[in-house]
């Protein structure tokens, strides 16, 4: 199979996916709650299991407290999906209102160059965003996490497939150094 079909089965798959999800919002939410929960339980048993192995004390120490803070976060994101969901979807808030602010002050110093109304209107859009779900929060916050995955499922589709495009339509020795370079990676 050529590489640019690769690609825009892989794009296809994911925009499907991004409908899907779009389609129930509250289980893709719950579903990565879950998820997310596991992979901490994973990462926390790791990171106990190497803090064992520290020869440092102080090593030793940190590195068991963080496994366990992490194991303890992931079991109760696990167990506890729904409430899961809300701490994620305060957290994602918080994140926007942090990142929109900062790019606003960003604006600012960059206020005589040509970046200043395009970092402006990104950080405004994202305290604005984050306001709105603030305004909203019990209407929106269960189905926060999905609606976000599904609309980033759906512009990494539209991506691949643009990709997919690109790369059948480049000509012969572009195409051959990038699939090279592609398989080289493998």
């Amino acid at each position: 199979m050529k590489l640019w079909v690769k690609w825009l089965v892989f794009g296809v798959i994911s925009i499907a996916f991004g409908i899907f999800v779009l389609a129930n919002p509250i289980a893709a939410s719950i579903a990565v709650t879950t998820l997310a929960g596991i992979l901490f339980v994973l990462s926390g048993g790791f990171q106990i299991y190497a803090g064992i192995g520290e020869e440092h004390i102080w090593g030793k120490l940190l590195g068991i407290g963080l496994g366990a803070l992490m194991l303890l976060l992931g079991l109760s994101l696990a167990f506890q999906p729904f409430e899961g969901t809300i701490t994620l979807s305060i957290l994602v808030t918080v994140l926007f209102a942090a990142s929109g602010i900062f790019r606003l002050i960003t604006a600012y110093q960059m206020r005589r160059t040509q970046f200043f109304w395009p970092m402006l209107i990104s950080g405004a859009v994202s305290v604005l965003l984050a306001g709105y779900i603030t305004a909203n929060f019990f209407a929106v916050a269960l189905g926060l996490l999905g609606v976000l995955l599904g609309i980033e499922l759906l512009f990494n589709g539209a991506s691949l497939v643009l990709l997919a495009f690109f790369l059948r339509t480049v000509k012969g020795d572009v195409r051959d150094r990038i699939e090279a370079r592609m398989n080289k990676k493998r």
